[in-house]
């Protein structure tokens, strides 16, 4: 059992960058691949990054490759998602999931998911 908080969102100029935190408690964070996945109104859930138990795999789906990162810090408990380059389109709520054994790398992975957070809304304006 793990519980998922995030945090981080907020509005945001298009352009700017802005970086989600996923603060993680109630059993050992490594023993979880950790994922960040957004939706938005009237939209279908859509995959955004993956993380492996260690850190040193990481994935992204196509429409934030090369903007945003994910990255982990075991000590801390802590997945991170750091946004640069935000477009109005990335405007979703974004939850962070946690799984014993699926590193996310696609939108189908969800289903593999066993702990997610709430969500923390980001909104990108024009």
């Amino acid at each position: 059992q793990v519980q998922l908080v995030e945090s981080g969102g907020g509005l945001v100029q298009a352009g700017g960058s802005l970086r989600l935190s996923c603060a993680a408690s109630g059993h050992t964070f490594s023993a979880y691949a950790m994922g960040w996945f957004r939706q938005a109104p009237g939209k279908e859930r859509e995959f955004i990054a993956g993380v492996s138990w260690t850190g040193e795999r990481t994935y992204y789906g196509d429409s934030v490759k090369g903007r945003f990162t994910i990255s982990r810090d075991n000590a801390k408990n802590t997945l991170y998602l750091q946004m640069n380059s935000l477009k109005p389109e990335d405007t979703a709520v974004y939850s962070c999931a946690a799984s014993r054994y699926t590193v996310p790398t696609r939108t189908y992975d969800y289903a593999g998911m066993t702990y997610w957070g709430k969500g923390t809304l980001v909104t990108v304006s024009s």
